[in-house]
């Protein structure tokens, strides 16, 4: 029994007097503390006492912390770690110190910085990263710290913050985030409304000040005038196709995406079909239908043809090209979707269309035209699907007027191309 007393004797000592050499390990007001600062070290050292709730590792010159630096300490309440080289802070580095209350990592270098180790860090009281190299918050960055009080964000490279990336910290009294060169466009207003009716104290509002637009830059944030602003919205419609060329095997499908919105939104098309799914960045093509410098295209004229007013044309419209068209509308506001279902099929007196609904009727008879019937029966109460029978019963020249077309649905389709087809459009 004197043995095994001992021996827990022992390896109690030991747990209280490990530390690493370079470092100084004790006790202060009832804290166990573990003093690296001003040691020159490189790397977190190994070592340390499980016991240790703060840790100061400042003025050092560590480059990095990787994942589990601090898997020793998993009872630390304070990490001080200003004035090293950090650059990096790798996901999981922090995450595992639940009871941790300050953390310091200011002055440092730090452009990339795993936010979602914050999420783990709901003790924490007070965050300094300021004086760093921060570019980007995620909106939900601080989801977790609802007892975080003091967050200085001072002096780093912001340009913008995501609407509500402050709403969660509800116990918060202290806020800096001046000297950081924000674009002062339409996704910064949410913060100058927030900053003059918040409760928080925000120190130093006067450094709080737009660096572009150039005819903003040196204004300060809380005297910026009200900005023209909306979130984007779009309409997908099929209209006419006014190519006069001569007439070609296959048809040409033309979509347009109407987008509004302001700033004037980036457009992009999602487009899945058979071949798989393609990505296109609007536009990939100048007027003349040619590829852009610089866009991705196995050809001169790529298969779909995205132009700068919101037209996607698509020649040659074949069962390969079936599939769902999408246009996404993004500004800094947000996005706006539209899609639409495209199908062929080949109609008789009567059947199922490609999508599985009931169709009924027949080619209309005529010269030197193109005509649409458009009786339509769907399976059910849709009301957002529109069917097109196409009968070619004429010459390239009504093809490139449009004379003799005519359907129950507006915006018609004019399709150029094979005798007798059927176009379904499902919008949704």
């Amino acid at each position: 029994m004197q043995e095994l007393c001992l021996l827990c004797w022992v390896v109690l000592v030991g747990l209280v007097q490990a530390c690493p050499k370079p470092c100084d390990c004790g006790e202060k007001y009832g804290f166990q503390i573990a003093d690296c600062a001003y040691r020159d070290l490189e790397a977190v050292p190994p070592g340390f006492p499980a016991n240790v709730t703060t840790l100061s590792l400042s003025a050092n010159r560590l480059p990095s912390l990787p994942e589990g630096a601090f898997r020793e300490v998993l009872l630390l309440q304070s990490l001080w770690l200003a004035h090293n080289e950090i650059r990096t802070v790798a996901a999981g580095a922090l995450a595992p110190l639940g009871h941790l209350k300050s953390l310091d990592l200011s002055h440092n270098l730090i452009s990339d910085f795993a936010w979602s180790d914050l999420h783990n860090l709901s003790a924490l009281q007070l965050l300094k990263m300021d004086s760093n190299e921060l570019t980007f918050i995620p909106r939900d960055a601080f989801r977790s710290l609802r007892a975080l009080r003091s967050l200085q964000l001072n002096h780093n490279r912001l340009h913008t913050l995501a609407e509500g990336t402050f709403e969660p910290l509800t116990a918060l009294s202290h806020l800096q985030i001046n000297d950081n060169p924000f674009d002062c466009t339409c996704s910064i207003m949410w913060f100058k409304t927030w900053a003059l009716t918040t409760a928080v104290s925000i120190p130093e509002q006067d450094n709080i000040t737009c660096t572009s637009p150039h005819v903003l830059k040196g204004t300060r944030l809380n005297r910026l005038l009200p900005l023209p602003c909306s979130a984007p919205s779009v309409q997908l419609t099929y209209q006419p196709s006014q190519d006069g060329a001569e007439l070609q095997p296959g048809f040409v499908l033309a979509l347009h995406c109407d987008v509004d919105g302001q700033p004037a939104p980036q457009l992009h098309w999602h487009i899945q079909t058979p071949r798989g799914t393609v990505e296109i960045a609007s536009p990939n093509v100048g007027a003349d239908g040619r590829a852009l410098p610089g866009a991705l295209a196995a050809s001169a004229r790529p298969r779909f043809q995205a132009f700068a007013n919101g037209s996607l044309l698509i020649p040659d419209f074949g069962k390969l090209e079936e599939g769902t068209y999408s246009c996404l509308a993004t500004n800094e506001l947000g996005s706006a979707e539209s899609s639409v279902n495209v199908a062929l099929a080949t109609p008789g007196e009567g059947g199922e269309d490609a999508l599985g609904r009931r169709f009924h009727g027949k080619a209309a008879e005529g010269k030197g035209c193109y005509t649409v019937d458009n009786e339509v029966q769907p399976s059910g109460p849709e009301d957002n699907v529109v069917i097109i029978y196409l009968s070619r019963t004429g010459g390239p020249e009504a093809a490139a007027t449009g004379e003799g077309v005519s359907a129950q649905q507006p915006p018609g389709l004019l399709l150029l191309g094979q005798s007798i087809l059927l176009l379904v459009l499902t919008f949704f």
